[in-house]
């Protein structure tokens, strides 16, 4: 009797386990949100050290890039805004500028944010042609305490116009420029060193 008993026993323990192992497998569902379906890019920094300024999204050293943080400092990339001064747009362009470009519609300019992209294009275009030699010249040296870029030189140019950026490359740094709010063309130069601008080609008539 006591030997069925544990013959008992031993067979439901062997018919559990082989159940078990043959158990179908368990459907897991995940939830949509949690997907991710597009590379994601993360910076991890030694302790002790800076993590590099990237321009979102992620755009670097690229026209683009320094396209979309000239605007970013201009007007935290606002198409619709007009300052206390009067400058409009993400670029932030005066009246006067916009008029050199062939665009006298002010209040069609600040609602149209493809034609503010072009407007940029164009007028960048058109100091790059007024400031030629002056790249040519300066590029790669020490003016003012800063290092000279071509991109630095058209942020600062963006700012003060073509002719204040002459007046402090030619002097070597010594006849600078503020604009209302205090930045300078030092500060331009510094903070838009190094972006690629050869996509611009130097135009004398540029227009839209």
């Amino acid at each position: 009797m006591v030997k069925n008993v544990v013959k008992y026993v031993i067979l439901v323990i062997l018919l559990t386990f082989i159940s078990l192992g043959f158990s179908p497998e368990k459907q897991v569902i995940l939830n949509e949100n949690f997907r991710v379906y597009e590379p994601v890019m993360y910076t991890v920094v030694p302790r002790g050290e800076q993590a590099p300024e990237i321009t979102p999204p992620f755009l670097g050293k690229s026209f683009v890039g320094f396209r979309e943080a000239l605007g970013f400092k201009e007007s935290r990339g606002d198409y619709f805004v007009t300052n206390h001064l009067g400058y409009m747009g993400k670029y932030q362009f005066g009246a006067s500028t916009l008029r050199l470009i062939g665009i006298r519609n002010a209040s069609g300019f600040l609602n149209d944010p493809e034609l503010q992209e072009r407007a940029f294009v164009a007028n960048t275009a058109r100091n790059k042609w007024i400031l030629r030699r002056d790249i040519k010249r300066s590029v790669g040296q020490q003016i003012g305490g800063v290092y000279i870029t071509e991109s630095g030189i058209l942020a600062a140019a963006h700012l003060a116009g073509p002719g204040n950026v002459k007046t402090f490359l030619r002097s070597g740094g010594l006849q600078g420029f503020k604009d209302a709010n205090g930045a300078s063309i030092r500060y331009y130069m510094r903070k838009f060193s190094g972006y690629d601008t050869s996509y611009i080609l130097p135009d004398r008539r540029a227009k839209i």
